[in-house]
């Protein structure tokens, strides 16, 4: 492993991502990981635990949520990719009447990422996040840290004041 400033980065060099940058600005404790992302894998999460031998209840995955009705308004879901996101919970959670995943296009565009590879941290345009409370059950957990192949490990309460993020029950 390598010692960053603020981080760890185990096995070999990663690059940096706007998620790296707004870490190692916010002077938290993380760990990265890199992973050899496939090509062909469409499973995200599953290949992210897979890979690094991390239960996937701890890795979570980000998802950009539309609950605008009439007219697109984004907000972010991170839930376990162990499960799937409750887009009813979600929106009672965020006070909306209805939720429904984002177009791919409007995700990759407002987070700055892209699909595989979006972090609920540094986001281009920042949203308002709902974390699945789930996430409080642990130490720490895993995000994406900005691209496929990258993980980030950290802890939830620093998840929560970097998203600016609430927690509720929203996965199912």
């Amino acid at each position: 492993m390598r010692r960053g400033y603020f981080g760890v980065v185990s096995g070999r060099s990663t690059g940096g991502t706007p998620a790296v940058e707004a870490l190692t600005a916010a002077r938290v404790a993380f760990t990265l990981h890199p992973y050899t992302h496939l090509d062909d894998s469409r499973d995200f999460g599953a290949e992210a635990a897979r890979e690094l031998g991390v239960d996937e209840l701890r890795i979570f995955k980000t998802l950009v949520v539309d609950i605008g009705v009439g007219r697109p308004s984004l907000a972010v879901g991170i839930v376990p990719v162990a499960g799937r996101l409750d887009l009813k919970a979600f929106a009672a959670a965020l006070k909306a009447k209805k939720a429904v995943l984002a177009e791919p296009a409007d995700a990759e565009r407002s987070s700055g990422y892209v699909i595989g590879g979006i972090s609920p941290i540094g986001q281009r345009t920042p949203l308002p996040t709902v974390l699945d409370e789930t996430a409080l059950l642990f130490d720490t957990v895993f995000v994406s840290a900005g691209k496929r192949g990258l993980q980030v490990q950290l802890s939830p309460a620093d998840l929560l004041a970097l998203t600016r993020a609430t927690w509720a029950d929203i996965a199912r």
